[in-house]
């Protein structure tokens, strides 16, 4: 055999380098991966399918102060008498064509189609107050209810509300607050609709928005008593799914919504 040669300075640092590193790395590969946590169900395909479908607008731009930040810019201030009217909300209102239903009218559109009240709060600045109008006319709740957006008890949604209703009246923009409509399950692209809903909850949230209206000084605009059949249910001619107005919809709430407009103006 061969002598053997001596282990350089170098040589040995590596080594030991080696020796206490292997014992760390094989712990910590042996560590079990964490996995990324799914939305939790809400018992409903569709609303399920539409949450996870929501999931980069969910932490990217959870109010969505995109969609009409660059219509606010070019937009300007109302000109001098001019009687701007924002209607707020969420699909009922964004797929509202206002200009055929008010023509020549002030009036603007800032629906976002599924948001809740939660997302309407993370606007309501750019969207309303920054846009200086006379009166805001509020419609929502109905997918806070549905959980588009998480489970929301009736507390939260009203306290959502009233702080809508604090920032307008700080900034002295009249507010009406719309009910939350009914919905029916008369065909089959309404059942999932209907039962996320529940009636009582709707029922509750309306006696609370009309009492909360009148101590506010706030107006409170009864869609829900001219859309509603004598099973408690929207009129099924009026909404083809069961939740979103259709044209002969729209036709019914146009006068009622007029008339509360023109009575905030006063």
């Amino acid at each position: 055999m061969g002598k053997r040669q001596p282990v350089s300075d170098c040589t040995a640092r590596f080594l030991l380098v080696v020796v206490l590193c292997v014992p760390a790395y094989a712990q910590q590969a042996a560590q079990p991966t964490v996995a990324t946590p799914g939305i939790p169900s809400t018992g409903f395909a569709g609303l399920d399918q539409y949450r996870a479908r929501r999931i980069a607008v969910f932490t990217d731009d959870f109010g969505q102060l995109s969609r009409y930040r660059e219509a606010n810019a070019k937009l300007g201030p109302p000109s001098p008498g001019e009687n701007r009217v924002v209607f707020f909300g969420d699909s009922i209102t964004d797929i509202w064509k206002l200009e055929d239903y008010f023509p020549g009218k002030p009036y603007l559109n800032r629906g976002i189609g599924g948001q809740t009240t939660p997302q309407m709060l993370v606007r309501f600045r750019q969207d309303v107050i920054d846009l200086h109008p006379k009166v805001v006319l509020i419609l929502a709740g109905t997918n806070d209810i549905a959980g588009n957006t998480g489970p929301m008890r009736n507390e939260d949604i009203e306290a959502d509300y009233a702080s809508m209703s604090e920032l307008a009246r700080a900034h002295h923009i009249r507010v009406i607050f719309a009910s939350v409509l009914p919905v029916h399950d008369y065909t089959q692209k309404s059942k999932d609709f209907f039962a996320q809903r529940p009636r009582e909850r709707i029922l509750a949230l309306n006696q609370w928005l009309k009492g909360y209206s009148t101590g506010s000084g706030d107006l409170y605009l009864d869609y829900f008593s001219a859309l509603v059949d004598d099973q408690g249910m929207m009129k099924k001619d009026l909404a083809d799914d069961g939740l979103h107005p259709n044209a002969a919809g729209f036709k019914v709430m146009v006068p009622l919504a007029e008339s509360a407009i023109e009575q905030e103006l006063k």
